[in-house]
């Protein structure tokens, strides 16, 4: 289905600030659509004159749909819909005639203009299902009244209002809570809803005809409301503003929109949202992600506590074997560590992994029995991992270089281990791919890493059966020194 943007491009003259207006009509247009009870079609006038693109479509969420079927990228020949050519050339909204049958379904439709710097650059057809018409209640006259305000708005250039819209996921909705206030602030019908809500904030009595900004200001400590000024602003509905407000026992978005039909401050529309539950999960989220960091600073302090231990351990073995053992184990129990210490400084259970590896590189060329003398170096990005798999790939990598520093430099030996690292593109079978080469004295005749019972080795075929990759050890292509290939599934 083509985007605004694209239709507007191909077979439109708009600029770039007109198709951003209409991008902030669409935005806010799921109110005007709710609160007319009738689907809005949004057409584009072609560069040509010959007719009309269908740019957008909404349909409401208070009714029947007037539209079963998807129509934008449709074109409507000039002529074909006499109401949108009215309203295209007058300027005005066109709403005489009889309804249309579609589907064996009356539509009533109304051309509405979208007017900005007062050039009229689209139309909005608004087609209202008779079929669920029936003796309005207080409720449906409120929001048609308010619906027929924001249209003439439309008209007129007025609205929507720059810098807000209602497409955010906490956005309040007009099923959410409706308040319609009068020129001085004063409740002049609230929805069931929007009652509801305000019972949770305490009110005891009724809204109407209360003065909304002195009736919240009663129930809402100073603490956890807007300024004075805001919230006689907002609540007033001269402000085009979104605001949260609340106490111990709710909390509650409320949004104002101005509704000057005629240019002149007439009133205003106030949606309002409960979330207290949503801030409440909030809360427990932002509580939780704290005590996971704690509990991975701690873990992170056991294993560096731990390696310590190792280590003075290690100093006190006269023998050789022994000592390089518990040095080995120190660098593994150093890789679990690292990861854990990124987790800990981290709001999410993923890895940054470049940092990981490169505080390896820096453990393993410090601590190896060849320090200083082999270069070690990382090109290329591992991209980000889950916390298990960044365990396993620190505990794999660490066993590499550590292998590749031992016996691939021997007599103090100097030379380079490169860690390359690459994520597979786009389209392809999502992979992290590693080698590890070195330019050492090479593999030992006869040396078949499946046989091998090698303790790291072993450790290394574990974790890499554990994240469903493969493990390839081989000479490099130009037989100078060793390469290790490591390929695992970035899920």
């Amino acid at each position: 289905m083509p985007s605004l943007p694209e239709l507007a491009r191909s077979y439109t003259d708009l600029g770039d600030e007109d198709i951003a207006w209409l991008a902030l009509l669409q935005a806010d247009w799921q109110i005007v659509a709710d609160l007319s009870f009738a689907d809005l079609v949004l057409w584009l006038p072609d560069r040509t004159g010959s007719g009309y693109w269908a740019a957008g479509q909404m349909r409401p969420t208070t009714g029947p749909t007037a539209l079963v079927d998807d129509i934008v990228g449709t074109f409507l020949p000039t002529g074909k819909r006499p109401l949108l050519d009215a309203a295209l050339a007058e300027g005005r909204i066109a709403r005489e005639g009889d309804p249309e049958w579609r589907d064996n379904v009356p539509v009533r439709v109304e051309a509405i203009p979208v007017r900005r710097d007062e050039r009229v650059i689209a139309v909005v057809a608004r087609n209202t299902n008779l079929h669920g018409v029936r003796t309005p209640s207080r409720l449906e006259l409120s929001y048609l009244q308010t619906a027929s305000e924001l249209t003439q708005m439309i008209a007129r250039g007025a609205f929507p209002y720059p810098g807000q819209r209602s497409d955010h996921a906490d956005s309040p909705r007009v099923g959410d809570g409706f308040i319609k206030v009068d020129a001085a602030g004063t409740v002049a019908y609230a929805s069931p809803n929007a009652l509801s809500v305000y019972r949770k904030l305490g009110l005891t009595g009724d809204l109407a005809d209360q003065d909304l900004a002195e009736l919240t200001r009663s129930l809402v400590p100073a603490a956890q409301r807007p300024d004075e000024e805001t919230i006689s602003a907002v609540l007033g509905a001269r402000m085009p503003r979104d605001s949260e407000i609340g106490n111990r026992a709710a909390t509650v978005i409320l949004r104002a929109i101005p509704l000057r039909p005629t240019g002149v401050h007439t009133g205003g529309l106030i949606l309002l949202r409960d979330v207290t539950d949503l801030r409440r999960r909030d809360r427990e989220l932002v509580t939780k992600d704290a005590t996971i960091r704690e509990i991975h600073h701690r873990v992170k302090n056991n294993l560096q506590t731990v390696a310590a231990l190792l280590r003075l351990q290690a100093r006190r073995i006269e023998s050789v074997r022994g000592r390089e053992a518990l040095e080995e184990a120190v660098r593994r129990v150093g890789a679990i560590a690292v990861v854990h210490e990124t987790l800990s400084q981290s709001f999410e259970e993923a890895v940054e992994f470049d940092t990981v590896a490169d505080q390896l590189i820096g453990l393993v060329s410090e601590v190896g029995a060849h320090a200083g003398s082999v270069r070690l170096r990382r090109d290329g990005s591992f991209g980000t991992l889950s916390s298990e798999a960044a365990t396993s790939v620190a505990m794999v990598l660490t066993e590499v270089l550590q292998n590749a520093m031992e016996h691939g430099f021997p007599d103090g030996r100097s030379g380079t281990v490169q860690v390359q690292a690459s994520v597979s593109p786009a389209g392809a079978e999502p992979e992290l791919l590693i080698r590890v080469v070195d330019d050492g004295v090479g593999l030992p005749d006869g040396f078949d890493p499946e046989t091998s019972t090698s303790l790291g080795l072993s450790i290394m075929r574990s974790l890499v059966a554990e994240l469903g990759g493969t493990l390839r050890i081989g000479p490099r292509a130009d037989g100078a020194g060793t390469a290790v290939e490591l390929a695992f599934p970035r899920e």
